[in-house]
């Protein structure tokens, strides 16, 4: 099994101190900030796995320091916050981030979710139906080599975004709920799961269609879900 490390970022101590315990026990390896400036530095010298961010930390909060990641890395990102509104679970989503926890969090469900995020990461994906390549218009995903290009233009997904255009890549034409969408892709059960998809199919729009407000590939079908058209070149 390979080593992971996972840098824990939260300006509370004593919380880094009980997530350290709790997933040093699992066998990550841990790297521990305490504002966003730190973090940063982190990630600038050492491989990182996985980014466990709280949202409000003073110098520099989670939103700014996720977004300066994205720039660069498309390393898996949990927010931590003890703030429950949709509000901030929309705009950490739109900023990038691949899952949200909400304080005081379950020891257990912090390391299925970290579990569940990594396993995505090392695989890029968790669709049992496999091939090597999958092509639609402009769209070629390699499945081996992981990338992913439109019109020949390379395009930075993260996991989760890279799992969702596989889904739909491996299944053109098929309409999938909200909830087979997260239930394919967060391999969780779908509860509250319309916001999360919205912002994430929104966020995927951007990087693939010309034109993310009149979409050629990832069509709404009203009162169904969502399905990838069949595009020709």
């Amino acid at each position: 099994m390979p080593i992971y490390t996972i840098l824990v970022c939260d300006d509370e101590r004593d919380i880094v101190s009980a997530i350290e315990i709790y997933l040093s026990a699992e066998g990550y390896k841990i790297e521990k900030a305490y504002n966003g400036r730190e973090a940063l530095a982190i990630l600038a010298q050492t491989q990182v796995h996985l980014v466990l961010l709280d949202i409000m930390m003073p110098q520099m909060d989670g939103i700014t320091t996720a977004a300066q990641i994205r720039k660069s890395s498309n390393v898996p990102i949990v927010f931590l916050s003890a703030k429950s509104e949709s509000s901030d679970k929309i705009l950490g989503l739109n900023i990038g981030a691949d899952d949200y926890i909400t304080k005081p969090f379950d020891p257990m469900e912090l390391v299925a979710r970290v579990r569940s995020q990594l396993r995505r990461y090392a695989t890029l994906g968790g669709i049992v139906k496999t091939e090597d390549v999958y092509e639609n218009g402009g769209i070629l995903l390699d499945n081996v080599a992981k990338t992913v290009t439109v019109d020949g233009e390379p395009v930075a997904l993260t996991p989760i975004e890279y799992s969702m255009l596989r889904l739909f890549m491996a299944n053109p034409g098929q309409v999938f709920s909200i909830h087979q969408i997260y239930e394919q892709v967060w391999n969780e059960s779908p509860i509250g799961s319309e916001n999360s998809v919205a912002v994430h199919i929104r966020h995927l729009r951007e990087k693939i269609e010309i034109n993310p407000s009149e979409p050629r590939y990832i069509r709404v079908v009203w009162g169904l879900g969502y399905k990838m058209e069949r595009v020709s070149k």
